[in-house]
């Protein structure tokens, strides 16, 4: 009788611990699944963004030492990515080509300015940093004009805020689902250990050293979930970098790295956080109300 019934609590305990590590490792899963998601978009708005250029039109007399001297000046910025100057003679041949036609027959002279295009950094693709630069290079004689797509930067920064805040409430929301179903799996786990809990309580032992065998344990079952789910995640990377190659996941390994161990401290902390207030609970009850 006593038998069967050390294999009922055992079956009990493998099953409880079973439903930790699933619970650990799914939601995990589903944050990685986010975080993924979250890098992929900051590197897509970052490319769009660094595409953006802003035009310096120069005077017709402008002196090469001068054009020389702005776009050494531009390219040694730190918020620049890379600055090229376009004659007017290859503004008119790329007209030509765009349209079809030769625009200068027409006109009979090239209306057409030299120029600087400037590239910037994505983090620095501002309406305040592109409209500063703006009013440096205005500031120079030999520039005429100075433009940029202001409404597309607008709406890109727009859109990328929006986008980032969503995920990131999503992310908080999956967190804390995260926590409700763990700490659930967990008391379960150490509901199944109530009485030994009371009964090493009653011989003396300290509230401290009662909890931390409960807590060694589940964290090492928060590490197999987070494993579990992390190993998934990379089988999700890998199979889209194979489908989707464009979308460069394996190009990013400092952010996926950070992305993977943020995911492995979570699942620490969940489970030592439930599993201390499982316990805490437990130790607090009375013995003739562990039965409800």
């Amino acid at each position: 009788m006593g038998s069967t019934f050390e294999k009922h609590q055992k079956r009990r305990l493998i099953s409880s611990y079973f439903s930790v590590v699933i619970s650990i490792s799914l939601v995990l899963f589903l944050l990685g699944v986010l975080g993924i998601l979250l890098i992929n978009t900051k590197h897509i708005s970052d490319e769009f963004k660094e595409k953006v250029v802003l035009t310096i039109y120069l005077e017709d007399e402008t002196k090469p030492i001068e054009i020389n001297q702005l776009k050494k000046s531009l390219s040694l910025a730190k918020y620049v990515k890379q600055t090229r100057f376009i004659s007017k003679d290859e503004a008119a041949a790329f007209m030509t080509a765009e349209y079809g036609k030769d625009f200068l027959d027409d006109v009979g002279y090239n209306p057409l300015k030299n120029s600087l295009e400037v590239n910037l950094l994505a983090p620095y693709v501002t309406a305040k940093r592109l409209d500063s630069i703006s009013e440096k290079a205005l500031q120079k004689n030999f520039v005429e004009d100075v433009k940029y797509d202001k409404d597309l930067v607008a709406l890109m920064n727009s859109n990328v805020k929006r986008l980032g805040g969503w995920i990131l409430a999503i992310s908080g929301l999956f967190a804390l689902i995260a926590m409700l179903l763990i700490n659930s799996s967990i008391r379960l786990a150490v509901y199944a250990k109530r009485f030994s809990i009371k009964t090493m309580q009653m011989v003396g032992a300290t509230k401290q050293f009662i909890r931390k065998p409960f807590i060694l344990r589940n964290i090492r079952l928060g590490i197999l979930g987070a494993l579990l789910g992390i190993g998934v995640n990379c089988l999700l990377i890998y199979y889209l970098n194979a489908s989707f190659p464009e979308l460069k996941l394996i190009n990013y390994p400092l952010e996926l790295g950070a992305l993977f161990l943020s995911i492995l401290l979570i699942g620490i902390f969940i489970t030592w956080i439930s599993t201390h207030l499982a316990t805490q609970r437990f130790l607090n009850l009375k013995t003739d109300q562990l039965y409800y």
